[in-house]
């Protein structure tokens, strides 16, 4: 931690934002601000709304039930804070959003003109692993074990031969498969196809959401998801078994206490587990993570460890098993909290160039 004499780190904690996963953000950008260690750190809180804009809010806003309840009353009772003047309000940014224009690079890249310090991976590792066919693509090329994949291009799809991508599909992945946006999270617009003609309906959802979506294969086994920690020498917390109430798993299993189950560490051997723990180190590594990340896998039938995608700004609600992972090591979640920053502090201060 850099010595700044007797003032305490102000850190702006952004929540809310312009994705589909702005609800989730909202929880996690609470739970953080609660959380933080106030003999450390000076939180601020900050929203993002729905243009991208940026306010610095009263505390009761935070503890409002949506993103739309803040919205409400922004221009009455919070401070418009200018993308130019956010350097002069907070030292660092701990990034409590989600999804698309906050863990895909976008952010990070304007954090970076800014010249302002901010937890999790830099723009290149946050923008691969939001987009799951190029880190596949990646891990593939690593060695890693990924599903059997096809990435169909929107415009493809509306003016191409439709008969001749089903007979590819129906090839090369085989049903059931699982269809979904390229760069999405928190489960929206997946769904689980089971032949050829449920594949039109699921594709058109996608693409509601990317121009791109994924036709992959059904896997079945174990889903498992294992955060990671670190920058340099980073290290894998206990991988948690994930059950889901349905055939896939959702934003409330993920999310809403007591949807889902997860069971901490996940109920397999001390080898598999020692196994999963270093699939997800070199996902991690593959793509040059830093900070922390949370990545989920499956384990296959046959043994292998399946890595479907990563998370670099997983969700910190207080029921997200990332926080269930750090208390298995003896990390409470004030102390995971701490961590993310300290290691935020240390990749900025070791950066030649962006992030």
């Amino acid at each position: 931690m850099e010595d700044r004499g007797d003032k305490k780190l102000r850190v702006g904690v952004i929540m809310g934002g312009m994705s589909s996963e702005k609800e989730v953000s909202l929880e996690s950008g609470r739970n953080i601000f609660a959380k933080m260690d106030r003999k450390k750190y000076d939180p601020v809180p900050i929203f993002m709304d729905s243009r991208g804009g940026l306010w610095e809010i009263p505390v009761k806003f935070v503890m409002r039930n949506s993103t739309r309840d803040v919205e409400t009353d922004l221009e009455e009772e919070a401070t418009p804070i200018a993308y130019e003047g956010l350097k002069s309000r907070v030292d660092l940014v701990y990034i409590g959003l989600h999804g698309k224009y906050g863990e895909d690079g976008c952010l990070q890249g304007l954090l970076e003109l800014l010249g302002i310090r901010y937890t999790g991976s830099g723009v290149l590792g946050s923008a691969l692993g939001m987009d799951k066919y190029v880190c596949r693509r990646l891990f593939a090329a690593s060695g890693i074990d990924v599903p059997r994949t096809v990435s169909v291009d929107r415009r493809a799809w509306d003016s191409g031969d439709k008969e001749a991508l089903l007979d590819r599909l129906a090839k090369e992945i085989g049903f059931p498969c699982v269809i979904k946006p390229t760069r999405e999270g928190c489960s929206t617009a997946v769904k689980k196809v089971v032949s050829e003609e449920g594949v039109p309906e699921a594709l058109n959802g996608a693409f509601q959401r990317d121009n791109t979506a994924l036709v992959e294969e059904f896997i079945e086994g174990m889903e498992v998801t294992c955060g990671v920690l670190g920058n340099d020498d980073p290290f894998a917390l206990t991988p948690s078994e994930t059950i889901p109430t349905q055939d896939i798993l959702s934003l409330e299993d993920k999310f809403l206490y007591g949807q889902g189950e997860n069971k901490t560490p996940a109920r397999v051997g001390e080898d598999v587990l020692k196994n999963i723990q270093e699939v997800a180190v070199r996902a991690y590594r593959t793509l040059g993570l830093k900070g922390y990340a949370r990545i989920d896998m499956f384990l296959r039938k046959d043994g292998r460890v399946t890595v479907l995608e990563p998370n670099t700004l997983p969700g910190m609600t207080p029921s997200t098993v990332l926080f269930h992972q750090a208390a298995a090591s003896g990390i409470d979640q004030a102390r995971l909290i701490d961590m993310v920053i300290g290691y935020a502090l240390e990749a900025h201060a070791a950066k030649r160039g962006p992030l």
